[in-house]
């Protein structure tokens, strides 16, 4: 890489697999429950449903956010839900995760972790994300958001209106 040059794949470049992160954030604390898995399915949810379940205590409730991907809507996390009174599922609206504050957790981890990464397989991948959730949840922070409701609503209307070429 040099200055003003864009980075780019070399051409010998490989991919040696890829995996999902479930991960769940506590908003106040800053702490992260993540787990790896090779597939993205209800059942790898469902499991990492009871993860969460065992990361927190009985008496607090869990409102889960998340994306509106079809794996969170069937039927085995329904029956599983239903019998936890407890955990409270929201959904985000379709592009606009950016509400979701793990979603800036993955930034970090992303940016501070996995990019520029030699990762030889998916072991390594996973040992190098467990240690990235490691580290966060020695020092745990929690994200603060720095704008009102009403500046969010602001831009977005501004963006709106400037996309729309419309004066209405």
């Amino acid at each position: 890489m040099r200055p003003g040059q864009a980075e780019r794949r070399t051409h010998d470049y490989r991919r040696h697999g890829t995996l999902d992160l479930f991960a769940a954030l506590d908003v106040r604390a800053g702490a992260v429950i993540g787990a790896c898995e090779r597939r993205h399915r209800s059942v790898e949810f469902r499991a990492f449903l009871g993860r969460v379940e065992c990361g927190v205590p009985p008496d607090v409730e869990v409102p889960l956010v998340l994306d509106n991907l079809k794996t969170h809507k069937t039927r085995l996390i329904h029956d599983w839900l239903v019998k936890r009174p407890r955990f409270h599922l929201r959904f985000t609206p379709t592009s606009a995760s950016w509400l979701n504050l793990v979603e800036c957790w993955f930034a970090l981890l992303s940016r501070r972790r996995l990019e520029r990464g030699a990762f030889t397989g998916t072991d390594d991948l996973e040992a190098a994300i467990h240690a990235y959730i490691a580290e966060t949840n020695a020092k745990p922070k929690p994200f603060i958001w720095t704008k009102t409701a009403d500046d969010l609503l602001s831009s977005v209307a501004r963006f709106c209106q400037r996309t729309s070429n419309s004066n209405h």
